[in-house]
């Protein structure tokens, strides 16, 4: 007579011979049912305390048995701003040793992005996108182009200086991300901040979306005609006022 655990082998599995394995079920452990039991009485969490108490389950993490956390002892210094952006600096000497190491080139009809920073190993990081800044200035001798996010002033002279062009444009995290994998099947979003809106319309800060902008860049999408027109009307637009 064989065990009952050992079962005979079927040629195929069937749903009428489908079956928990061994000892994966077990019955339910009762507490608080008398005495006679073995887990009556206290229900095996022994008397009194602070774990045997109802409902008290595993403390969350940093709880110190009710003394002041470490967390709420040590002192703040500063403050993180939630709306925030954490943008990849890249200063033009370091663009330009890339150039002559020939491991970046651009053109005013394929530009330098971040896409070809970072898989040029200028930067490690695009975080919310790139800043060019003006260190190192009076070592570009190559004319660039470029579509930073961001851009200082001194590198917008620097570079256009030579002959190159500074063109920022709007990347939200999505269309940061298309724009590293080379995706171009989505339309990329426009600015919706107040903030960015009067940044990418000025052409101060060569913003893409001014019409300065969209007439000197050399490739220009039909979108972003319509999109600027309707993000500069508030600085022509009148309202009437109650008499």
């Amino acid at each position: 007579m064989f065990p009952s655990y050992i079962r005979a082998a079927v040629a195929r599995v069937h749903l009428f011979n489908l079956s928990p394995a061994v000892n994966s079920q077990h019955a339910q452990k009762r507490l608080g049912r008398g005495q006679g039991s073995g887990r009556g009485g206290t229900s095996g969490r022994g008397t009194k305390g602070q774990k045997s108490r109802s409902g008290n389950g595993k403390p969350k993490a940093g709880f110190e048995g009710g003394q002041t956390p470490l967390r709420k002892r040590i002192p703040k210094r500063g403050f993180f701003n939630q709306t925030g952006n954490t943008y990849a600096p890249v200063n033009l000497d370091r663009i330009q040793h890339w150039i002559d190491m020939g491991r970046l080139s651009s053109s005013p009809e394929k530009p330098i992005t971040a896409r070809e920073l970072l898989l040029s190993g200028c930067i490690h990081n695009v975080h919310d996108g790139i800043k060019l800044l003006g260190n190192g200035a009076d070592q570009l001798k190559t004319p660039i182009h470029i579509t930073p996010a961001r851009a200082s002033q001194t590198a917008i002279r620097a570079v256009e200086k030579l002959g190159g062009t500074v063109f920022c444009k709007y990347y939200n995290d999505l269309a940061l991300r298309d724009e590293v994998k080379g995706r171009t099947d989505r339309l990329q979003a426009a600015p919706t901040l107040r903030k960015d809106i009067m940044w990418y319309t000025n052409w101060h800060n060569r913003g893409y979306l001014s019409p300065t902008a969209l007439r000197k860049m050399p490739i220009v999408e039909e979108r972003w005609k319509t999109i600027s027109e309707q993000l500069v009307k508030y600085k022509t637009q009148t309202f009437e006022q109650k008499k």
